[in-house]
């Protein structure tokens, strides 16, 4: 399928914020083509549709009642009025009923399936063993192989959220109580931004993720180290960093596979250093923002469901913050 990815210098300019982390304008898997592609054809329709309204309205302008009555005629009423509207909508119908067709081929090839929950506000996310049972949880991440359709099940633990990775596909609609589903393959390696693009409380802004496509090689090597237990701390900082968590009570809302952390309240963080960001997005990764995020959650997303431990002296909130960051 040929794809018109190039953009005149005035309107590439005007988008210039259209990155391609998140942009649905450098499509990066043939979902996220198939919409580009439909995008195109309908505003091509719109513009000769548009075209064609102004030059008859301008000739309409220009001659007098007599030489333009004409386009009042009831032939060119029903042309322009319902033919040409019924053959441009159809047209497009049909084209989108073949993209449609494509997409369910690619989910019957799915070998690999993940569970995506939305919660208020982050993403849960679950990798799904042949038997449909959770091969190992993380969140707010997620990554896929390229050159491979995954199938996605998306459910909400709250309100209606909205599922959406612009360059590797469409949006879908998390809804309470039902299992959407959508099919994502990448055609090239990168990292890409996805968003909940559905209102869902004060803190919707901040509710992202990040979705990494990786050469199958890459992606069965972390498929198989991230089913493991977590890291075990090493130095002195790491043992007493993992003995303030316990000691902190964070171990009733989060889990760390190996230890006796095993809440299921908030986010895995079994491999929590791995991870590009944390707060769903909100703060790149490393010991300082895992620092500030422990200490006065609240003030960086004030509402979530982490309470802040400004309680904790700055020696055993380090030792925490180095002991997550250490957990790759």
């Amino acid at each position: 399928m040929t794809r018109v990815r190039g953009l005149p210098a005035g309107l590439a300019l005007a988008l210039a914020g259209c990155t391609p982390i998140q942009s649905a304008l450098d499509p990066a898997g043939s979902n996220a083509g198939m919409v580009f592609d439909l995008g195109v054809a309908m505003t091509i329709g719109a513009t000769l549709v548009c075209v064609l309204v102004v030059v008859l309205a301008w000739r309409a302008v220009r001659r007098s009642r007599a030489e333009g009555a004409w386009l009042a005629s009831p032939r060119m009423v029903i042309a322009l009025g319902a033919v040409l509207p019924a053959v441009v909508l159809t047209a497009l119908l049909a084209y989108g009923f073949v993209l449609d067709r494509q997409l369910a081929a690619e989910e019957d090839r799915a070998a690999l399936t993940v569970r995506v929950t939305g919660e208020q506000w982050w993403w849960r996310v679950a990798y799904l063993a042949p038997d449909g049972s959770p091969a190992f949880e993380t969140a707010n991440e997620i990554r896929l192989p390229v050159g491979q359709p995954v199938r996605f099940e998306l459910e909400s633990a709250d309100v209606i959220h909205s599922f959406w990775v612009p360059a590797l596909g469409g949006k879908i609609d998390l809804i309470p109580g039902r299992t959407n589903t959508v099919t994502l393959l990448a055609e090239r390696e990168g990292i890409y931004r996805g968003q909940c693009a559905e209102f869902c409380g004060t803190q919707h802004a901040l509710m992202a993720f990040m979705a990494r496509a990786e050469t199958p090689e890459d992606f069965g090597a972390w498929f198989a180290a991230e089913g493991g237990d977590a890291r075990q701390p090493e130095t002195e900082e790491e043992v007493a960093g993992h003995g303030a968590f316990v000691a902190a009570g964070c171990g009733a809302c989060h889990a760390v596979r190996g230890t006796a952390a095993a809440g299921t309240i908030g986010p895995d963080l079994t491999h929590v250093g791995s991870r590009l960001t944390i707060a769903a997005g909100t703060l790149p990764n490393h010991a300082g923002t895992l620092a500030a995020w422990v200490t006065d959650a609240q003030a960086i997303k004030p509402g979530a469901r982490m309470p802040s431990f400004d309680e904790l002296d700055g020696p055993t909130l380090r030792s925490i913050a180095v002991y997550l960051a250490s957990l790759r």
